[in-house]
């Protein structure tokens, strides 16, 4: 057990934070579509229309959140933002119109990503460059262990049916985030970057970061595979029963609990990143050439391609957070941590807007030939992304960035 379990400190700290608001979000995800068609009585159309307007608002709001995480202090602002993302769960529970679900909307997505920016700087002022990586890991862990304990809890009030059922979920949700502030207090404070040290959201300047970023951003077009893709591929193109949609959730979830801290003990530098991720892309490739040999008559060689195809991407789930995670520190300056995950987030929103729609497009849509241009599409911004590295460490001043990035 302590193997899976992070050091005693911070990072155990940071560990708890996240357990304690993922149990809430994890019973949210699988009730809120229901809740917001049952009880608020908003059509799907709208709901999808709302959260796509405050995803994007959220992307925006990204980067000068996480500025103010840098100065201001990253603790300070990340209790204030988990306290916002409370407040705006707790709204859901008498919102019962369109325009006051876009405002709550608009305050919970706003709050998630500036959340998230100020939370990656509080991990960088509280744990040492080296060990970021393998904190990250433990964190992803914690983050699949919570979901999967909260989806269980959002079962049982999809099995009773009820408003009070539901209701009950959201105020759970919305505690969680509140004894998330608490455990956030535990931590020691994060000294403030001092004074203005250049440009005002130099990020937005930062080409090469710009395109690590972007690049980025194209292989987490798979983060809805799991939720939508598979789904619909499963249900519109081959003979496997429905049951196996929730049997590769449990999957994924339970193998990035098991093994992404081991995973990420490999990546330290912005080398070891890139081979990571380019290691990711090669997986993809296999990943979708055996999915898409479940499109047989067969229901059982349909599960097992299902199957096998759901370990290799977990496995290049894994290789690719890991890689992910080193270079959106290692390339980010000092002083600008916040900043810049803010925009390296931006990633996340896109996948969350766009991905569903792309994958709808290319596997329901175009079958085996979809499979094939999205394994493609992956490999090919996996191998751009070392080339990208390298052009980013070398634009920065630390010398070490620039001897490591050598390797890429």
């Amino acid at each position: 057990m302590p193997k899976f379990l992070p050091p005693v400190g911070p990072q155990r700290t940071l560990s708890l934070a996240q357990l304690t608001n993922s149990v809430g979000d994890g019973a949210y995800y699988v009730t809120s579509a229901l809740y917001f068609t049952h009880v608020v009585g908003l059509a799907p159309a709208r709901i999808g229309l709302g959260l796509t307007v405050a995803w994007a608002v959220g992307s925006l709001v990204g980067v000068p959140l996480g500025r103010i995480a840098d100065r201001r202090g990253p603790r300070g602002t990340a209790v204030v933002l988990a306290l916002a993302t409370g407040a705006a769960v707790a709204s859901f529970l008498v919102v019962r119109d369109f325009a006051l679900f876009l405002a709550a909307a608009c305050l919970y997505a706003t709050a998630q990503s500036g959340l998230a920016a100020a939370r990656q700087a509080l991990l960088a002022g509280l744990v040492a460059k080296e060990e970021r990586t393998g904190a990250l890991a433990h964190l992803q862990s914690t983050l699949n262990a919570g979901l999967a304990v909260g989806a269980a809890l959002g079962g049982l009030a999809l099995s009773a049916g009820t408003t009070a059922a539901y209701l009950a979920v959201f105020s759970v949700d919305a505690a969680s985030f509140l004894l998330s502030a608490l455990v956030l207090l535990r931590l020691p404070p994060v000294a403030a970057v001092p004074g203005d040290r250049g440009a005002k959201l130099a990020v937005l300047r930062d080409r090469p970061y710009a395109v690590v970023t972007l690049l980025n951003a194209v292989l987490l077009i798979r983060m809805p595979l799991l939720s939508v893709g598979l789904p619909l591929w499963i249900t519109e193109r081959t003979e496997a029963p429905e049951w196996v949609v929730s049997a590769l959730f449990v999957l994924n979830t339970g193998a990035v609990m098991l093994f992404q801290v081991r995973t990420a003990r490999f990546v330290n530098g912005i080398s070891t990143a890139a081979r990571a991720i380019r290691r990711s892309g090669a997986l993809m490739v296999l990943t979708c050439l055996v999915l898409a040999m479940s499109a047989v008559d067969d229901p059982w060689l349909a599960v097992t391609a299902l199957a096998g195809g759901s370990v290799l991407l977990v496995a290049a789930e894994m290789l690719h957070s890991a890689g992910s995670w080193q270079l959106s520190f290692d390339l980010a300056p000092a002083g600008r941590i916040g900043e810049y995950q803010g925009f390296f987030g931006t990633g996340v929103t896109v996948a969350r807007t766009l991905g569903p729609l792309l994958l709808t497009m290319l596997l329901v849509g175009r079958g085996t030939a979809g499979w094939l241009l999205l394994g493609g599409v992956v490999l090919a911004a996996s191998y751009a992304l070392g080339p990208a590295a390298r052009w980013a460490a070398g634009t920065r001043q630390e010398p070490d960035a620039v001897v490591v990035a050598q390797g890429v």
